[in-house]
């Protein structure tokens, strides 16, 4: 019983938590509720089963799961739909995958950002050129435009201050381990069904830090002020919506958009807890050599 988990369960984990995040209303992203920011739920669909292969992979490092990911999920949709989801699930997916006994996931992950090298940071960078994320820009050290003379942990180490998911990889996936998972299991109590325990944890990330995605495109205040907005709707979701505030978030999530604020970061760490909550369930209940 536990880790390492064969290549099937993962994959199969990787496209339900994409699934999952998808059947959830989320004010401001693309859900079956609503489009978005000139994105249709079926582009999302397509870029989580073109990606699941390349993520569960074994025989793959992180870097080349990344790499993979990516270009089958923009051959698949033309669109960069998954970046942030593929920079954050592809560790995990290594580390559930990994040889040992280790029956922690938080553990087993250090241990694969740890290992992370040059090679993990040249296919990396090369998945984030090719993705073209909005407002990239350009940095003097660690440029994902010039060919890497570092780690891919050092690299993120050197993001880590401006981009949530460059920080995940120097704290241990700290927001996923510490927050995302203890916030989904207390929505889940609270809430009538999984897709309001969904947009729980949605609304508690985007209320807690400033989107990433947002603070790229719209400039940090913009991306502090939508924290501050969500916050002060915490009746709303907080711990699970109610039937009763459905509209209020219907409304919320029609704002967003039409304001252009797309927080695609906390999206991307919606994925992940659930992508990182499935493979532990899965190593509890399953025997695996």
């Amino acid at each position: 019983m536990g880790f390492p988990l064969p290549r099937a369960e993962i994959e199969t984990a990787f496209i339900a938590a994409c699934h999952a995040e998808l059947e959830a209303l989320k004010p401001g992203n693309v859900h079956v509720h609503r489009a978005g920011h000139g994105m249709e739920i079926a582009h999302f669909v397509a870029a989580a089963a073109a990606a699941a292969p390349f993520i569960a992979r074994r025989s793959l490092s992180v870097g080349e799961r990344i790499l993979g990911a990516v270009e089958a999920s923009v051959a698949a949709t033309g669109l960069n739909t998954n970046l942030g989801i593929v920079l954050l699930t592809a560790p995990l997916a290594a580390a559930a995958s990994a040889r040992g006994s280790e029956p922690d996931l938080a553990r087993r992950l250090q241990h694969s950002l740890d290992a992370l090298d040059q090679r993990d940071a040249e296919a990396a960078f090369k998945a984030i050129m090719i993705a073209s994320p909005a407002g990239l820009g350009r940095v003097d050290e660690g440029d994902v435009s010039a060919p890497p003379s570092i780690t891919l942990k050092e690299a993120m180490a050197l993001a880590a201050g401006r981009d949530r998911i460059a920080r995940a990889y120097v704290t241990g996936f700290e927001d996923i381990f510490t927050f995302g998972l203890p916030q989904l299991q207390a929505a889940r109590r609270a809430a009538a069904n999984e897709g309001l325990a969904i947009t729980a944890l949605h609304m508690s990330f985007l209320a807690s830090f400033p989107d990433s995605h947002v603070a790229r495109k719209h400039g940090v205040p913009v991306a502090e002020a939508l924290r501050d907005e969500i916050s002060r709707s915490e009746a709303l979701w907080r711990p699970a919506p109610h039937p009763e505030a459905w509209p209020a978030l219907i409304d919320l999530d029609a704002s967003l958009k039409a304001r252009g604020l797309n927080p695609g970061t906390t999206a991307d760490f919606v994925v992940a807890t659930l992508f990182a909550d499935m493979l532990i369930k899965q190593c509890a209940t399953a025997g695996h050599g």
